[in-house]
Formats: C-alpha cells, sequence, structure tokens
C-alpha cells in the first residue's frame, strides 16, 4: 500500500515568476503531481504559487495552508492567484508549519530564505526524532550539498541525521528518490507493524 500520498513543498515566498527558482519549483511540482501526488504548499506567492501552478497543469488537487495576520510585518500571506482546491486556515504562524509539516507525507525543500530554513530545520529535526518511521526529505539542488557539508562541520550532526534526506537535481530525481523512500516505509512498516506511524 501506497505510503507516501501528499507532497508538501517549501521554498522562496520572494521568487518572481521570471526567476529560475520559480520554473525548477513549477517543473518538479507537475511532474511529481502527474506520478499521483497531492501537492500541499503556504498558499502564498513565489513557490508556493508556482508548485500549486505546476500540480494544477498536471491535473492535480492543491492545498493551501494559510493564515491571516493583523500584526506581522515580513509575511507574505496569502495570493489570490495561487490556484487552491482548498484552503486549511490556520490561527497562527507557528500552527501553520506545523500543519503543513503533519499533511505532508513527504517534503521537497527548494532554495529559500528565513523562512525555508526554519520550516526546513524543523522537518529535519521531527525527521530525526522519528528516526525509522519518518517522513522523508527531498532537499532540491545541488547547493544543499554545501550547505549540509557546513553543518557537518559547523556543528554537531550525528550519523541518522544524514540518512532522512536525500538530495535531488530534477524532478525525475526527486521522484526516484521518493520511490526509494517508500519502498524504506514499506519494508519498515512490515518489520515494526506494531509501531504506530509518526503523526503530529
Amino acid at each position: 500500500m501506497k505510503k507516501i500520498k501528499q507532497i508538501s513543498y517549501f521554498g522562496f515566498a520572494d521568487a518572481a515568476q521570471n526567476d529560475p527558482l520559480y520554473k525548477e519549483a513549477y517543473e518538479c511540482a507537475k511532474y511529481l503531481t502527474s506520478k499521483g501526488y497531492v501537492c500541499i504548499n503556504g498558499g502564498g506567492p513565489g513557490i508556493m504559487k508556482a508548485v500549486s501552478e505546476g500540480a494544477k497543469a498536471a491535473g492535480g488537487t492543491t492545498i493551501g495552508v494559510t493564515f491571516y495576520p493583523k500584526d506581522i510585518t515580513n509575511y507574505e500571506g496569502r495570493d489570490p492567484s495561487n490556484p487552491l482546491d482548498q484552503e486549511v486556515k490556520m490561527a497562527n504562524y507557528l500552527e501553520r508549519t506545523l500543519k503543513l509539516l503533519e499533511l505532508g507525507d513527504a517534503y521537497v525543500i527548494f532554495r529559500g530564505g528565513t523562512g525555508t530554513i526554519s520550516e526546513f530545520g524543523m522537518a529535519w529535526g521531527l525527521a530525526r526524532l522519528y528516526f525509522g518511521h519518518h517522513k522523508p526529505l527531498i532537499l532540491y539542488g545541488e547547493f544543499w550539498n554545501e550547505v549540509i557539508m557546513s553543518f557537518q562541520k559547523n556543528m554537531r550532526i550525528r550519523p541518522e541525521d544524514t540518512k532522512v534526506y536525500k538530495v535531488a537535481d530534477s524532478p525525475e530525481e526527486a521522484y526516484e528518490q521518493i520511490q526509494i523512500f517508500e519502498q524504506a516505509l514499506i519494508s519498515q512498516n512490515h518489520a515494526h507493524s506494531e509501531e504506530k506511524p509518526f503523526q503530529l
């Protein structure tokens, strides 16, 4: 039985439509959606809008997790032009992030800013905590290898920390890596059928 059905995407909210990063996210979501995955994102502009547009181009379903702040200076908010089939409204930014992590069975993380860094850090930390039945991370772009190497050089990274993600540099490679995770999750589920899967 398929374990990975929904993918939460994270990335730079300020990516313009003429930014190569925007097209990269669009093509990745389009390809993965064509393989049957539901697209989940934060409902805003930039990469969030790009993956929704890619998913819709593939005839897929998009879910946006949003909130409507009253007193946050540097938050992009809901983009009305982001084509969502379903909107899940949360009370604050933290709850929004947690819901994005909860709804996704796997995560694809593109290049981004501080918001993406925080989302990546939480996803990575949760994967380490629930190692063995964690939610997989796909780090999109070869630059991630350099980022992780810097962490390994300067932080206290445990061996299992580097086993919860895979780096992909194309939509096809992202799909292949998801399939590897899928098979591992199925195998672990058979081996530990008495354990409950990770849930937030």
